[in-house]
């Protein structure tokens, strides 16, 4: 990340924490020189973007001053804690970065955004992208890397598209992506489903459905799985890898949590995939912009000509202005500017989750199963007895002001369901997230203590 830019994030932070509330002056730049380690060229030119950004103001002869409410908090809201959203957090949304490179894209490549494009991508992007996903241990040529609309279309030329193989059917983790699981079942499509838990994957039952032949290709998300939380260790990759290549089985890797990674030794399933079998898949929905809709397929040169021709089918080519916007924001540093704000902002929810689980189930210990990821994540399970109600569980609580959603759209529709509530703090305040947690708590315990009460009364 250039220094200006980690500088700009330092100042930045600073303004939003109140530490320089409005009308302070900001030190000057000698000593913002000084304590940040750089030249004074680097100061000022972080300083002109805030100016640029209203955020900050200056006095001719005096310094630089905090503007009134610039980066304030969001203002409070309807009272309610909600565990159940799961997209990114408006607060760090990167509107006005993006917003330049949206200009920044229309000036640059004014003769080539309003056409077709080509069902690639952006060849620009791709070198780009290709640069970018070596640093995830994803070495690919750019004829092998395709821009698609999202995750959710790469998925769907996939699911359309033949397979070497010529088989048909496909496997899933069960639970998994609930949008992947309503397209299968709406084009009836043939899938069966695999057991995942906090445990990991049942190994032995994934070899048994690839033994059973038919298996077209194997869809899991191995890292900071949805809704889970949960993450594969090396040994289950390796098994993974070792079986596609047994059972003639592509495997698709869904890996839209990369940016989130904080351990540096934590590789893709593409990293250990010695015959091509791994489809490498990518989203900036997660980390970026919702709407975006940009995502990035990695496929085998087996698959490289049918999956264009799939997709030509399906839309011709991804927004060019997206691509465009994209390419300048990474170019930039932009993007890396960015991924580190709010890897900060969701590793400090994703502690304070683990922290709240740690303190308020401990006691529960024999009511229920909490389940985190090795690596704290924003998002989690909780595994309840079979004797509580989730449905009564989510009545209760949205009684009480607090907002979980049911974990049933994330299964097959014949595959058997555990009893899991799903937690997710992607848009909970650090403040409310304790708090949350302690209604959850209590709310099962309230349960399994009238449970408990009436079988007590039968006997």
């Amino acid at each position: 990340m250039h220094k200006y830019l980690q500088l700009l994030s330092e100042l930045e932070s600073k303004i939003e924490s109140r530490q320089w509330t409005d009308g302070n002056k900001l030190p000057s730049i000698r000593v913002l020189a000084d304590r940040y380690g750089c030249s004074h060229s680097t100061v000022i030119r972080a300083l002109n973007e805030l100016e640029r950004r209203h955020v900050i103001y200056s006095v001719p002869k005096s310094g630089y001053y905090v503007v009134k409410g610039a980066l304030a908090s969001p203002k409070e809201g309807t009272g309610v804690i909600d565990f159940a959203t799961s997209a990114p957090d408006r607060s760090v949304f990167p509107y006005l970065d993006f917003q330049h490179c949206i200009n920044k894209a229309i000036d640059t490549y004014s003769g080539d955004l309003f056409v077709y494009g080509t069902p690639q991508g952006l060849d620009t992007l791709i070198q780009v992208v290709q640069k970018q996903f070596a640093d995830y241990q994803v070495f690919a040529s750019p004829k092998q890397i395709f821009i698609t609309s999202g995750v959710q279309q790469a998925l769907a030329v996939l699911a359309g598209m033949p397979f070497p193989n010529r088989k048909s059917k496909v496997v899933l983790e069960q639970p998994g992506y609930h949008l992947l699981i309503e397209y299968l079942e709406t084009h009836n499509i043939p899938v069966t489903g695999v057991g995942r838990t906090a445990k990991g994957l049942d190994l032995e039952e994934l070899e048994r459905i690839f033994r059973g032949g038919d298996v077209k290709f194997f869809y899991a998300m191995p890292r900071f799985h949805s809704p889970l939380g949960t993450s594969y260790t090396k040994r289950e990759k390796l098994a993974i890898i070792e079986l596609a290549e047994k059972y003639d089985v592509l495997v698709v890797e869904d890996d839209h949590m990369a940016d989130f990674e904080q351990d540096s030794k934590a590789d893709p399933l593409f990293a250990y995939d010695r015959s091509a079998r791994v489809i490498y898949l990518k989203s900036y929905s997660k980390i970026l912009l919702p709407g975006l809709r940009v995502g990035v397929a990695v496929v085998p040169d087996q698959l490289v000509d049918v999956f264009q021709r799939y997709k030509r089918l399906l839309d011709i080519d991804t927004s060019m202005l997206s691509q465009a916007a994209l390419e300048i924001y990474i170019k930039s540093g932009m993007f890396e500017r960015h991924r580190h704000k709010i890897r900060a902002s969701y590793a400090r929810r994703s502690n304070v989750l683990a922290a709240s689980i740690k303190h308020h189930f401990g006691p529960l210990s024999d009511i229920s199963a909490i389940c985190n990821s090795s690596q704290p994540m924003i998002h989690t399970h909780v595994a309840l007895d079979r004797s509580i109600s989730v449905p009564r569980v989510i009545s209760l609580l949205k009684k009480d002001g607090v907002v979980i959603e049911p974990i049933d759209k994330h299964y097959l529709t014949a595959y058997p369901k555990e009893n899991l509530l799903k937690i997710n703090v992607s848009n909970t305040k650090d403040e409310d997230i304790d708090q949350g947690i302690c209604r959850l708590a209590e709310t099962i315990k309230k349960l399994a203590n009238t449970k408990r009460r009436s079988a007590a009364r039968d006997q």
